[in-house]
């Protein structure tokens, strides 16, 4: 796990009930489990100051650092999709997005990649798809400066052969038992008295070992996902061993972090 990677993680998953900022002192501490040094801290900091996901401020232990709106809603809306909170039945309609073709390869990339994030598929070179809208998906074309047109649609055919088309379902599936056997290793190396600092590094590998199928699992509706789908026994899991985790990760986060930053 990387610095940016750890910080992403640790205010969506700590920072954010807790007034979403730390000093820079407690950032390098809360990471310190993850065998994460200061000065890789501190660069990523700096990064995610520039890309706006961060803004320097003052707190009364010193400087530090705190959520940008562009962060909240990227954060809040990855919760969402990780812990199902908020979750709702599928109306069978499609959010389609149409843009003119991006020329910058760069901008082409970055673009593509966080439409993936955000759980929409590529039809065509400006044509994507998604099960729903994100409502993140207006501030990023803003951002990148790109004009589409949005419609909500619904399918004149079969939805199971476009799913097919448009996302590798069975790829997904083996990153979801291959995760799953990873997971369950990870979690049982933890003893049952081990110290809070190294149940919070182990959760945190967890968190961040899920997380990442938010660039590759759309969200989809049970009703368009094969049957035995392994995406549900991981998360099962996921759930369970986050959840009985989460009390000693949290009295460790409470313990490093500043008093009166949360």
């Amino acid at each position: 796990m990387n610095a940016r990677a750890a910080l992403f993680d640790l205010y969506g998953d700590h920072l954010r009930i807790r007034a979403g900022r730390a000093s820079v002192a407690a950032l390098v501490r809360l990471l310190a489990p993850l065998d994460i040094a200061a000065p890789a801290v501190r660069t990523a900091i700096s990064r995610m100051v520039r890309q706006d996901w961060l803004k320097p401020v003052r707190l009364p232990q010193g400087p530090g650092y705190a959520l940008t709106p562009k962060s909240v809603l990227r954060l809040d809306e990855s919760a969402t999709r990780i812990y199902r909170t908020g979750a709702s039945a599928w109306s069978g309609r499609w959010h389609v997005v149409v843009f003119a073709p991006v020329r910058d390869r760069a901008r082409r990339e970055r673009l593509r990649a966080d439409l993936s994030f955000l759980g929409y598929a590529c039809l065509s070179e400006s044509t994507w798809i998604g099960p729903r809208a994100s409502p993140e998906l207006a501030s990023l074309l803003a951002e990148q400066q790109v004009r589409a047109d949005r419609f909500d649609s619904t399918l004149d055919g079969d939805p199971h052969e476009l799913v097919a088309r448009a996302w590798d379902l069975p790829a997904l599936a083996r990153a979801y038992e291959a995760w799953t056997v990873q997971a369950v290793d990870l979690v049982g190396a933890l003893p049952a008295d081990a110290p809070d600092d190294r149940v919070f590094a182990t959760r945190s590998r967890l968190v961040h070992g899920w997380r990442n199928f938010l660039f590759h699992d759309p969200g989809l509706p049970a009703e368009l996902l094969p049957p035995a789908w392994p995406g549900e026994k991981a998360r099962a899991f996921f759930e369970q061993e986050a959840a009985r985790l989460l009390p000693a990760a949290a009295a460790f986060v409470d313990r490093n972090l500043d008093k009166g930053v949360h």
